[in-house]
């Protein structure tokens, strides 16, 4: 990362909304639901398929929460009438987790039922530590209440993932496996690249060689390739696997492994609140931020 841009990345809350918007809108599908849609068909036609956010997490009130959660119910029936190859990614504070655990566990548990009522899949996503233990306290409930249209995530650079995964395989569970962006302590993340880098080829080893559905969120080259070879060792025929990646990242790398013929699901985000997405997104590709600064700076 050059000076410059590592300057940019802790500068980014200066720059205007709107120059970040012009930039981050490759990362976002727009604003309204209907623009997630047109994503989602666009990448059907080439041969992808999507997960479908609703942007927003980290709710504090009871409205803010009921609002979320109608826009969720909203998006699933948008799945469901347009046959989108597409689920649901849900973040639990936006359904009230942060205002009582059982209000948000019975937002989560409608938005479920519903999805099962209608043939689709709802995934948890993983927010950072403090919700760890209840997002996979709330999987749990799920799987022991007979739904199994729900899947979670798993973050390579916890110290605890291991031991999370190990805890979940006899569900067989479906499992987006990502190496996790939010800022933690050395005490319960690795920091050290390449150690995440083999706790991400380890876990992935782990969730092959069980009944594990293993979805493989990474945009790294080395991790792409080392699942590649430990796919086609484990799982020769692709079996309940399929890689991941984010709206307008490595759209190369995304059409070549669909020609190589597999599974390829696409984070398509869509909603108001894009500036907290955005700007997580810039950070982890600070060349990109750098462009940011430029067109603030040069007015190009």
């Amino acid at each position: 990362m050059s000076l410059f841009n590592k300057l940019v990345v802790a500068t980014l809350p200066a720059i205007p909304k709107s120059i970040v918007k012009v930039i981050a809108q490759r990362y976002i599908a727009g604003d309204a639901l209907q623009d997630a849609v047109r994503v989602t068909q666009q990448l059907m036609s080439k041969g992808a398929c999507s997960t479908i956010d609703v942007l927003g997490e980290f709710v504090t009130t009871r409205e803010r929460a009921v609002s979320e959660t109608a826009a969720q119910s909203a998006a699933i029936d948008a799945i469901d009438q347009h046959k989108l190859a597409s689920y649901l990614s849900v973040k639990p504070t936006s359904l009230g987790l942060d205002v009582d655990q059982d209000f948000a566990y019975d937002n989560l548990t409608s938005l479920v039922q519903k999805a099962r009522d209608k043939g689709i899949f709802v995934r948890m996503d993983m927010e950072n530590t403090p919700y760890t233990d209840v997002t996979l306290n709330f999987y749990k409930r799920l799987r022991a209440s007979g739904y199994d249209n729900v899947g979670v995530v798993i973050q390579a650079y916890l110290k605890r993932s291991e031991q999370d995964i190990n805890m979940l395989l006899d569900y067989a569970p479906s499992v987006r496996l990502c190496k996790g962006i939010y800022v933690e302590s050395e005490d319960v993340a690795y920091k050290d690249p390449d150690e995440i880098r083999a706790n991400y080829k380890h876990l992935l080893g782990i969730l092959l060689s069980s009944e594990a559905r293993a979805h493989i969120a990474t945009h790294d080259e080395q991790l792409i390739v080392d699942a590649e070879k430990q796919v086609a060792r484990s799982r020769p025929d692709g079996a309940n696997v399929e890689f991941q990646m984010l709206l307008g990242v490595r759209e190369d790398r995304r059409d070549a492994l669909l020609r190589s013929g597999h599974q390829v699901r696409i984070y398509v985000p869509f909603g108001e609140d894009w500036y907290g997405y955005s700007t997580r997104r810039l950070k982890e590709n600070p060349q990109v931020a750098g462009y940011v600064a430029k067109a603030f700076l040069t007015g190009k």
